[in-house]
């Protein structure tokens, strides 16, 4: 066998290894903050007893509606929904309401983005309130320090007044009011922007003779573990940035924090002195709390064991309000989708520090972004996802092609070398030593370096990693479409044989069953030829066995890949196309003629029965 199928075989072996356990060497970044025991900074006054109560925890605090839990989840929400006064928010991206019970904003769905590709499905629900299913919201208030006793300060269950006929759209933020009859009056002003983000303001006027000590928080609540993806690749949970440092843990991890008594559930505490933000992320959605950037603030991480509530908390540091003084104090919540051309927007244009990392970009994050970048720019100029991720698959073949041009060349370099290596191997015979100091002396004089085939394969699988992350984590290629049947390229391929790529009348089966895998679609089907015609481009092996091999890959890889993200296989397809192009062209620069059409018909042909002594009975006598 000679070694350009040497390095064929390597190459293939190589990515089939590759294709069944990435998932193992390759599991997402994880890195967890160190927990802070006690008060670390004069600026921030530690959840010990007597010095600062934490946030509530939203268990017993609003009342279940009537029969809600007995209801259909639609219905038990839409109870949950009517069980308190609201003001409603109309945005262009946002739809929803805010509960004058507790000033939360509990009810909020994204207008861009339907459930399915259904244009009757419903558009996606992000918040929803206690008493419902799915439980998800955001609560912002102030907690007592010092002497101040907790029925002074408004809690989940307290009544704010609005405005008669209010609305919370862009242009007319929402004032909410409360006077605790003892003195201190609560001011919470919410405001909205044309896309994801929600700026809560919180004043309180001491009209008292005598200081007082309170400290804001905000924190987001999800009671019970949401539905999850649960892949490897992708991490759902907690997202938080404190002070430059990413940490990502997981619903599972939460449940195993220190239980603390004081805290009434289990927490891990994060200390932060400049810049940061913390919440719930979903695959393509995320509830992020945002304190004010330079002012020292702690983020907590919390799971109420008994009421079974996930919650992240942003805890600022006590202040004092003198008599007849006002105080003011202003953050931000994010709640929407996780779209990359907005969250940098944040970031760059509003000072959220690192907030674009907040997509899950992963170890290879120096190639996913770029690589991310380069696509979504593609596909504004284009207007076509599934074109832009060809054009992109051109644009990194073109960037590889000196390195693939090297290999080919190397490769030719050796099939020319292949008489003198069968000399070496005929004055070497058995001493396995002395034929490689051979080889190694014959490629030295040569200048033929033997690696130089594998290389392109080798950068081709980060890049490979990272293209699939991209297409799998971000919320641009959700219900991306190509063209026809091709209209969502998160998904795997919507055609299948079992229909005749719908030509029959019935329905194609289910995605991720048996059926689906056997029944493949056309994009599966097209990988496997252009993995097959790449393949021709080289006579067959010699070997029986490894012939054997080769025939089979193409069709192995058609169904292995035939559940992967449309999106991928489109580039799959694309990649294999242009290598094919590329290799025939440099072939062809280089004296040799690829017999392509030969090699294809001696595929289909009878092979000549093989006797026991290895020899076709045409060469025997």
């Amino acid at each position: 066998m000679d070694d350009q199928n040497k390095n064929l075989i390597l190459a293939t072996v190589l990515s089939a290894v590759v294709l069944l356990v990435w998932f193992v060497l390759f599991p997402p970044e994880q890195r967890s903050p160190d927990i802070v025991e006690g008060d670390t900074s004069d600026g921030i006054s530690a959840p010990q007893p007597g010095a600062l109560v934490p946030p509530p925890s939203a268990e017993g605090e609003i009342a279940v509606a009537p029969g809600a839990l007995e209801a259909s989840p639609a219905e038990s929400r839409a109870a949950a929904v009517a069980a308190s006064a609201r003001v409603p928010v109309e945005t262009p991206r946002l739809t929803g309401s805010i509960s004058l019970v507790g000033g939360r904003i509990d009810d909020i769905s994204l207008r861009d983005y339907r459930e399915t590709l259904d244009d009757d499905s419903p558009i996606v629900t992000l918040l929803s309130p206690a008493g419902g299913p799915d439980a998800y919201y955001a609560l912002h208030g102030w907690v007592p320090a010092g002497d101040v006793p907790t029925e002074a300060v408004p809690s989940a269950a307290t009544l704010w007044q609005a405005p008669e006929g209010a609305a919370l759209t862009p242009d007319t933020p929402l004032v909410l009011t409360w006077d605790n009859g003892a003195g201190l009056i609560f001011q919470r002003t919410i405001a909205v922007d044309d896309d994801y983000m929600f700026t809560v303001s919180q004043s309180v006027e001491n009209t008292t003779d005598t200081p007082v000590r309170l400290a804001p928080y905000g924190l987001i609540a999800r009671h019970g573990e949401p539905e999850t993806v649960n892949f490897f690749i992708l991490h759902e949970g907690v997202v938080a940035r404190t002070d430059g440092e990413l940490a990502e843990i997981e619903y599972d991890d939460m449940t195993d924090l220190d239980l603390v008594q004081a805290e009434g559930g289990r927490v891990q505490r994060i200390e932060g002195t400049q810049d940061g933000w913390i919440g719930f992320t979903d695959k393509y959605w995320m509830t992020t709390l945002i304190p004010p950037a330079g002012v020292p603030f702690a983020e907590v991480v919390k799971y109420v064991d008994r009421a079974d509530i996930y919650q992240t908390e942003t805890r600022l540091g006590a202040v004092e309000i003198a008599p007849g003084a006002t105080v003011n104090t202003e953050s931000r919540l994010f709640a929407g989708a996780k779209e990359w051309e907005t969250i940098r927007a944040y970031q760059n244009e509003q000072g959220v520090a690192g907030f674009v990392d907040s997509i899950d970009w992963g170890w290879f994050y120096f190639l996913t972004k770029p690589i991310f970048a380069a696509l979504h720019w593609f596909n504004a100029l284009i207007g076509n996802m599934g074109i832009a991720i060809i054009v992109l698959t051109l644009c990194i073949k073109a960037i590889l092609f000196p390195l693939a041009y090297k290999s080919y060349v190397s490769m030719a370099r050796m099939k020319e070398l292949q008489p003198e290596m069968e000399k070496l191997k005929e004055k070497a015979g058995d001493d396995r030593q002395k034929l490689q100091q051979g080889m190694m002396e014959l490629y030295k004089k040569n200048k033929v370096n033997p690696a130089a085939g594998c290389l392109p394969i080798l950068l081709q699988i980060p890049i490979f990693f990272s293209l699939y992350k991209v297409i799998f984590v971000t919320i641009e290629l959700r219900h991306a479409p190509f063209f026809g049947p091709f209209q969502d390229l998160s998904a795997p391929d919507p055609t299948s044989l079992m229909n005749l790529f719908g030509l029959l009348p019935f329905a194609a089966p289910e995605p991720g069953s048996i059926l689906a895998l056997v029944f493949i679609g056309i994009l599966p089907i097209l990988l496997g030829v252009s993995m097959w015609l790449q393949q021709k481009l080289n006579p067959a092996p010699t070997d029986p066995t490894q012939a054997m091999i080769f025939a089979w890959l193409p069709w192995v890889f058609m169904f292995m890949l035939g559940g992967f993200a449309s999106g991928l296989v489109v580039y799959w397809i694309a990649n294999n196309t242009i290598t094919f192009v590329q290799q025939y062209t440099i072939m062809r620069s280089h004296g040799a003629k690829p017999d392509l059409f030969g090699n294809i018909k001696g595929s289909f042909k009878r092979k000549p029965a093989v006797a026991n002594d290895g020899k076709p009975p045409s060469s025997r006598k």
